[in-house]
């Protein structure tokens, strides 16, 4: 059977958002305009942007991303203009007035501390396409800087594991050595589309997670049940192999049938993902548990499916339910 992908209609408001900041400085260096790239570095008491976000500036004062909800992009701009094509970056400290951080959400204002860096020069183009080629294979990557020499590379997710884990940049304990995680967007693979999705699927994009639903039975999968979603009525290791599997994915089993779960749990164990959650009793597990050893599969790899789904909160409707799930799926992405 065909994948099938039902109309977007879902908001803008309800999508999971992909920080593009370093791809469109990489672009405008390559146009020949110039480019600035700004990161978040250090907050104090309450801060509009947490460590690590970014904002590109243009040569031509074009901007994309953001360093503080807007109480000092203006500032971050004119010092980005007044370096562009330089050799050295900066690290600028900012007072977030009350009234300003009032302006955009907050209760209280505070400080953040944010880094320029030229892009050619203290960034160097070379450094920041590998960053943007890692990213664009998923790859989780970390640029490592530096702050007294300027000098930066990128590190492999196994350097700084539990700064990956968290998605927490930040400088390490010299207090010159700055790391800011690139980890790809988290995404969900939901193999079952019962009435514990349609109420899961709203969450999780809320969370952050990018979906996908799989379910062979159409009357299941279909675009009426779920309006606007990517939806694929392909069997599970199939839609499974197309979608990519890689441990930024979970994988949640909600059919109840073997012949539909067991493909994809096979599918989550064999690439690693980051959560297998299966839904259904002791009873059922412990079924599926000699289904798959009778497979060869050991003890320490069944011991990664999560049985019965979720967080024991006492969940009874398919939303409780739901909420134990993704509280769950957080708790191992956090803590493991």
């Amino acid at each position: 059977m065909d994948a099938v992908t039902a109309p977007q209609d879902r908001s803008a408001a309800a999508r999971p958002s992909y920080d593009t900041t370093p791809e469109k400085a990489l672009a405008w260096h390559r146009e020949g305009k110039g480019a600035v790239l700004a990161t978040v570095v250090e907050t104090w008491g309450s801060s509009p942007r947490p460590v690590g976000s970014q904002l590109a500036i243009s040569g031509e004062a074009e901007i994309e991303g953001s360093v503080s909800g807007g109480c000092v992009e203006g500032a971050v701009v004119a010092e980005a203009l007044e370096i562009m094509g330089g050799s050295e970056g900066r690290i600028l400290t900012y007072g977030v007035s009350d009234d300003e951080a009032f302006a955009v959400g907050l209760a209280c204002g505070g400080t953040i501390r944010v880094m320029i860096e030229p892009v050619g020069t203290t960034l160097p183009a070379d450094l920041l396409e590998r960053l943007c080629e890692a990213r664009a294979e998923r790859r989780p990557v970390a640029y490592v800087l530096d702050t007294e020499t300027w000098t930066g590379r990128l590190a492999e997710a196994g350097a700084y594991p539990e700064r990956f884990r968290a998605d927490r940049a930040g400088f390490e304990e010299d207090g010159r050595t700055f790391v800011a995680i690139y980890n790809p967007p988290l995404r969900l693979a939901i193999v079952g589309a019962v009435h514990i999705a349609q109420a899961l699927v709203p969450m999780a994009r809320i969370a952050g997670y990018d979906i996908t639903l799989i379910d062979p039975r159409e009357a299941f999968g279909s675009a009426a049940r779920f309006p606007g979603e990517q939806i694929s009525n392909d069997w599970p290791d199939e839609a499974l192999l197309e979608y990519g599997l890689d441990t930024r994915t979970a994988v949640v089993t909600l059919s109840h049938d073997p012949k539909i779960d067991d493909p994809a749990l096979i599918a989550a164990l064999e690439a690693g993902v980051f959560y297998i959650g299966c839904l259904g009793s002791t009873r059922t597990h412990a079924k599926r548990v000699e289904r798959l050893k009778d497979r060869g599969w050991g003890e320490a790899d069944i011991a990664r499916l999560h049985a019965p789904v979720g967080l024991d909160i006492g969940s009874r409707s398919p939303a409780e339910i739901a909420v134990s799930i993704l509280a769950e799926m957080t708790q191992v992405l956090r803590r493991g």
